[in-house]
C-alpha cells in the first residue's frame, strides 16, 4: 500500500511540475488565446456570408448554423491538438537537461512516470480549450452546465490521446526546432482534413459525396480520427452531426487508450 501511495504521489509530483510549467509559459498562453481569437474572428466572420444563405444568386449548399458557430467547435479541437502535441517538448527539455535522467533512476516505474507527463499536459491542453468556450456566446452558441461538463470530458479525452502521440514523437526528435517543425507538419494536416473548416453535406448520399468531392478527400476525411473528435464536439455544443453521434465518443476513446499504449512502449526506449 506504501509503495502504491509514492507512486501515486510521484504521478502528481509530474503532473503539477508540468502544469506549472506550462501555464508559466507565456508564449503558450499568447498562442491558447490568439489562435482561437484568429481563427474565429478573421475565419469566421469572414467566411459567415459564403456559408449560409444566396450568394450572387446562387443557393449554396448549407447547415442549419452560421459558419461562426458551425467552426466554433473545430476552434476547441485545434487549440487541444497545438497544446498537447506542443506540450511534449518538455520530454526533449528534460533529456538535453538531464532531469530526465534522475527521474527514470528513481523508484517510481516507467509508466507512473509517462502517466504524470500525460496527465500535465492534457490538463494544460483543457485549460486552452476552456479559453475558446469563454467566447461562445459571442458566436451565439449557448453553454448549459451539462454541455460545459460533457466538452471539458470529452477534451480530456482527446487531450490524453494527442499528449500521449507527442510524446512518441518526440521520442524519435532530438531538437527543440526539429520538433517544431515535424508537429507542424503533423498537426495542421490532422486539422484540415478533419473537416473542421467545411462541412461533408450529411444530405448526400456517399455515390453524391464522391461526386461533390474529390475521392481522394473524402478517404481522408472519413479515415482521419480526428474528424470523429471534431463531430463529437459539434455534437456537444450545436447539436449538429455528420457522423453516428456515439461514432465519435467510441474513436475518441480508443484513440485515448491505443496512443497511450503506443506511448507507453515508446517510453521504454528512453
Amino acid at each position: 500500500m506504501t509503495a502504491i501511495w509514492g507512486q501515486l504521489v510521484g504521478v502528481y509530483a509530474i503532473w503539477l511540475r508540468e502544469v506549472k510549467r506550462s501555464l508559466r509559459d507565456k508564449g503558450q498562453l499568447i498562442g491558447g488565446i490568439s489562435r482561437p481569437l484568429l481563427w474565429v474572428l478573421i475565419l469566421g466572420i469572414g467566411l459567415n456570408p459564403y456559408f449560409r444563405g444566396e450568394v450572387y444568386g446562387e443557393v449554396r449548399f448549407v447547415v442549419p448554423y452560421t459558419y461562426l458557430q458551425f467552426i466554433f467547435p473545430a476552434v476547441i479541437v485545434l487549440n487541444i491538438l497545438y497544446t498537447s502535441i506542443q506540450s511534449a517538448v518538455s520530454l526533449i527539455w528534460d533529456r538535453e537537461f538531464g532531469f530526465l535522467r534522475e527521474v527514470l533512476v528513481s523508484p517510481m516505474s516507467r509508466n507512473m512516470i509517462l502517466l504524470g507527463k500525460v496527465l500535465g499536459g492534457a490538463t494544460t491542453a483543457v485549460i486552452h480549450g476552456c479559453m475558446v468556450l469563454v467566447v461562445a456566446r459571442f458566436v451565439g452558441v449557448v453553454l448549459t452546465w451539462e454541455t460545459i461538463l460533457a466538452a471539458i470530458g470529452l477534451m480530456f479525452a482527446l487531450a490524453f490521446g494527442l499528449t500521449a502521440f507527442g510524446i512518441v514523437i518526440a521520442n524519435y526528435v532530438r531538437g527543440f526546432e526539429s520538433f517544431g517543425v515535424f508537429s507542424n507538419a503533423v498537426i495542421l494536416p490532422l486539422y484540415f482534413t478533419a473537416s473542421s473548416v467545411f462541412p461533408l453535406d450529411p444530405a448526400l448520399t456517399r455515390a453524391q459525396t464522391l461526386v461533390t468531392y474529390p475521392e481522394w478527400l473524402v478517404i481522408i476525411v472519413e479515415h482521419n480520427p480526428l474528424t470523429y473528435a471534431v463531430d463529437a464536439m459539434r455534437g456537444i455544443l450545436i447539436k449538429f452531426n455528420q457522423f453516428d453521434p456515439a461514432l465519435g465518443f467510441q474513436v475518441v476513446g480508443i484513440m485515448a487508450v491505443g496512443l497511450f499504449l503506443l506511448a507507453m512502449w515508446e517510453f521504454r526506449k528512453v
